[in-house]
């Protein structure tokens, strides 16, 4: 008899082996997923946010030169040695609740394959259940729920359907993302029937853009398997998903927050004085 498959999601995947070359040469020997906005890595907010979600898994896809990854989310015996009793220890108190907080496992990606690439590596880290995918370059704000809670909370409705959260951009902008079409089944919720990955303004299917943030079954590692390289020569996750919303299971959500897109620097900039006017 075969075992019953976990529909809750527990795990979220974190896709972190890029190079990071916009930010050179900060990201030679730092991970672009550790560079700080204020006094956190990108990589940190967006496992608070999982754990926000209710998820209490954490799988990370890394690549070489990444070890900073594995070494911040662990225990720090020396330094927390020397900060023990003085004013600086309270500094550690978020970091150490999120590693007791859930669990860590990691995988190596050993080639630059594209997202859809990177996701297959993790499958071994995830297994045969549905899972959140986080992009820590884009960094999500949301006062009263995360953007992935929100997300959750979806699936928990809509289940065996993979969710990808999206959001009106410039359509001059269209190229640098994947672009859904699809029928508004709810407010701000669209079944998707069409996806094309970074169009060109003048091709794109509408101005309705794929942001970092996904909700995703266990066929589409099967799916992608199966997916041929796409924009770029890379095995894209937009072409994978577009062959699951041709069969209806691909829902796209247009969410409630705010979005910073820490992959450049100006929206690293923009999300630095974000989140610093929000401490003052």
């Amino acid at each position: 008899m075969k075992n019953k498959i976990n529909n809750k999601i527990t795990k979220c995947l974190f896709p972190a082996a890029g190079y990071g070359t916009r930010f050179l040469p900060a990201t030679k020997a730092i991970p672009k997923e550790m560079l700080p906005v204020l006094t956190k890595p990108l990589l940190q907010y967006g496992v608070e946010e999982a754990i926000e979600a209710g998820l209490d898994t954490m799988a990370i896809v890394t690549g070489r030169g990444k070890r900073a990854i594995e070494d911040h989310f662990d225990r720090s015996y020396e330094l927390e040695h020397q900060i023990d009793g003085t004013a600086k220890e309270s500094l550690m108190t978020e970091i150490r609740d999120i590693v007791h907080a859930c669990k860590f496992s990691y995988t190596r990606q050993l080639e630059m394959k594209g997202l859809g690439h990177a996701i297959l590596t993790g499958q071994t880290l995830i297994g045969d259940e549905p899972f959140a995918v986080i992009l820590a370059d884009d960094l999500c704000d949301n006062n009263d729920k995360s953007v992935l809670s929100q997300m959750i909370e979806l699936y928990e409705k809509y289940p065996n359907k993979c969710i990808v959260a999206i959001e009106e951009v410039p359509k001059q902008d269209t190229n640098k993302y994947g672009v859904i079409a699809g029928s508004e089944i709810e407010n701000n919720l669209y079944q998707v029937n069409n996806m094309v990955e970074k169009p060109d303004p003048k091709d794109a299917l509408s101005n309705l853009a794929i942001i970092g943030r996904y909700i995703l079954i266990p066929e589409i590692f099967d799916v992608i398997k199966e997916t041929k390289p796409g924009k770029g020569g890379e095995i894209q996750i937009t072409d994978a998903l577009l062959t699951l919303a041709k069969q209806g299971k691909v829902l796209a959500y247009k969410f409630t927050g705010r979005r910073f897109d820490c992959g450049s620097i100006d929206g690293f900039v923009e999300a630095t004085n974000y989140f610093y006017g929000k401490e003052k």
